[in-house]
C-alpha cells in the first residue's frame, strides 16, 4: 500500500433527500354478495394516489471531482412515481459550502431536467447546488456538491508554537493521577461469550493547567463500558469514541465478541447509565452548548479535559491483563471522528485509527472565505476574538493530525453539511503517516454499510483480526 490512498466510492444511497407525503385513499368497497366472490370498487369513489417528489440532483461527472479551472454541471429533475412532473417551482442557490451563494434564484421546471453551470471554479473546494420545492404544505429538498481538486485543500489554522509544549504539560498532568478504576459488573450489557462492565476513572479536572503536576483543579472521572471477550486472550485493544451530544451508550459487546477489548466512554464526565430523562435536562441545560464553554481560554476550554480523557481511556485499556500488548486502536465518526484523530496525535501507543466525517477541522476555515468545521464557533464574525482564534488552534483537529504516527481509515461523503469535506480535507491533507479515504460521494452526515463494512476490514487486519471470509471463487495459479 503507497503511503496516501484516496479511492472515490459510489455510494448506494440516492442521490437526494427528500420529504415523504402520506394521503389516504378513500376507497368504498361493498360486500362480497357471496364468500370468496371477488369485491370491486364502488363507481362514485374517488380514489386518491399522491406519491412523494422526488428532487434528484446529479453531475455531469461519475466521480463528482473536477480540477481547478474546469466547470461542473448540476442537472435537476423532479420526480413523483419515477416520472418527470413539469411546471414544478423550484428555488435554487449554487456556492461554496456555508458561503454566500454564487448563484440562487427561482425557476419552473418546464422540461425533463434543467441545468446549471458553476462556470471555472479556480479554488479547492466543494461547491454544492441545493434545491428546495415548495408542494401541498410540504417542503422537498435536494442536493449535490462538486469537488475541485480537494487534495489541494490545505489548511487554514495556524500550529502555535507552543503546542507540544502545552501538550506535554497536560499529559504530565494526567500521568499524576492514578487511574483509580472503578469496575462494575453490568451482565445487562453483556452477550455470549462477552463481559461488560461499567466503568469509572479518574481524569483531569476542568481548570488552570498547574505548572507543578501534582497542583492544580480537583480531579474529574471519565465513565465508559468496558466489554471483553472470554477467554485466555490475549487480544487487541479498541477505544471507541462518541459523536456529539449528551446521552447514555451500551457498549459494544457485539465486537468484543470478535476477539476485541472494548471501552466505550462518554466526554462529559458524567455517568453513563442513567436514565435518558437525565441527560435529556442536561442537554437542554448545563450542557445545552458545551463546545463553546471557556472556548477563549485554552486551559479552561471544555474539550481540554474531554482529550486527555480519552488518553486516559487508553492508559485503563493497556493497564487490562490480558491485552496483547500491541494492538491498540481508536475508532469513532462526527466528533468521535475527530478525537480518534486527536487521541492518535497525543498518543504514541495507538496502532491504528478509524475515523468518519472528522468534526472540529480547520475552524479558522471561515477567516478564509471557505467553510470552517462543526460547530462552527467562527462563522459569526462577533465570535471572532482573537482569544477565541487563539485558543481553538491548540484544539484544532488539524494541529493533531500533522503529529498522527498511527495508520488510518478515514471516510466521509461530499454532501455532509455538518462537517463540509473542506473541513475534513484539510485535516486528512496534512496526516503524514499511512492513510485510505473512501468516499461515498451522495452520502451527508452518515454512513453506509459499506463504508462500515471497509473500514472493519481494514481494522481487524491492523488490530491482528482474523475475519471469516467466503471461499473465493475459481482458482489462482
Amino acid at each position: 500500500m503507497t503511503p496516501s490512498t484516496l479511492a472515490f466510492r459510489p455510494t448506494t444511497r440516492p442521490f437526494a433527500l427528500w420529504g415523504l407525503v402520506v394521503i389516504t385513499a378513500l376507497v368504498t368497497v361493498p360486500s362480497a354478495r357471496a364468500q370468496g366472490a371477488p369485491t370491486a370498487v364502488s363507481a362514485e369513489a374517488k380514489v386518491v394516489s399522491v406519491s412523494p417528489l422526488k428532487l434528484e440532483v446529479t453531475l455531469d461527472r461519475a466521480n463528482w471531482t473536477y480540477s481547478l479551472g474546469e466547470a461542473a454541471k448540476f442537472s435537476v429533475r423532479a420526480l413523483r412515481d419515477g416520472s418527470p412532473v413539469p411546471g414544478t417551482k423550484i428555488h435554487y442557490s449554487i456556492g461554496f459550502e456555508k458561503m454566500p451563494p454564487l448563484q440562487t434564484g427561482d425557476t419552473a421546471m418546464n422540461e425533463t431536467s434543467i441545468s446549471f453551470d458553476t462556470g471555472p471554479i479556480n479554488a479547492a473546494g466543494f461547491v454544492s447546488c441545493e434545491v428546495e420545492v415548495e408542494l401541498e404544505g410540504r417542503t422537498y429538498k435536494g442536493r449535490a456538491a462538486a469537488g475541485f481538486s480537494p487534495e489541494r485543500i490545505l489548511p487554514s489554522v495556524q500550529d502555535p508554537k507552543d503546542f507540544d509544549a502545552f501538550w506535554q504539560g497536560g499529559r504530565k498532568q494526567l500521568a499524576a493521577l492514578p487511574i483509580d478504576a472503578r469496575v462494575l459488573p453490568a451482565p445487562e450489557r453483556s452477550g455470549p461469550g462477552v463481559d461488560c462492565s461499567t466503568v469509572s476513572l479518574q481524569n483531569v479536572g476542568q481548570g488552570k493547567q498547574p505548572s507543578a503536576p501534582k497542583a492544580g483543579p480537583t480531579p474529574s472521572r471519565l465513565y465508559g463500558v468496558l466489554c471483553e471477550p472470554q477467554g485466555r486472550g490475549p487480544f487487541p485493544a479498541l477505544l471507541l469514541v462518541p459523536g456529539a451530544g449528551v446521552r447514555s451508550y451500551k457498549g459494544s459487546a457485539d465486537l468484543a465478541a470478535k476477539g476485541i477489548i472494548t471501552l466505550t466512554v462518554g466526554i462529559h464526565g458524567i455517568p453513563v447509565n442513567m436514565e435518558d430523562e437525565v441527560y435529556d435536562s442536561l442537554g437542554k441545560g448545563a450542557l445545552a452548548n458545551y463546545p463553546n464553554i471557556n472556548s477563549d481560554d485554552k486551559d479552561l476550554y471544555y474539550y481540554r479535559r474531554v482529550y486527555l480523557g480519552a488518553v486516559r481511556g487508553n492508559d485503563f485499556l493497556v493497564s487490562r491483563p490480558r491485552w496483547d500488548k500491541h494492538h491498540l486502536g481508536v475508532m469513532g465518526g462526527s466528533q468521535g471522528g475527530a478525537l480518534a484523530i486527536t487521541t492518535a496525535g497525543l498518543d504514541k501507543r495507538v496502532t491504528a485509527l478509524v475515523s468518519y466525517f472528522p468534526a472540529l477541522s480547520d475552524h479558522t476555515g471561515f477567516l478564509n472565505g471557505r467553510s470552517g468545521g462543526w460547530p462552527f464557533l467562527l462563522r459569526q464574525e462577533e465570535a471572532r476574538t482573537p482569544a477565541r482564534i487563539a485558543t481553538l488552534a491548540y484544539f484544532d483537529v488539524v494541529n493533531f493530525a500533522r503529529r498522527v504516527i498511527a495508520p488510518g481509515f478515514y471516510s466521509w461523503g461530499y454532501n455532509d453539511e455538518t462537517c463540509p469535506p473542506t473541513s475534513t480535507f484539510a485535516a486528512y491533507n496534512v496526516v503524514k503517516a499511512p492513510k485510505v479515504l473512501t468516499v461515498a460521494l451522495a452520502n451527508g452526515h452518515n454512513t453506509t454499510p459499506e463504508q462500515s463494512a471497509q473500514a472493519e476490514e481494514w481494522l481487524w487486519g491492523r488490530l491482528g483480526i482474523v475475519t471469516k471470509r467466503p471461499p473465493a471463487t475459481g482458482t489462482t495459479k
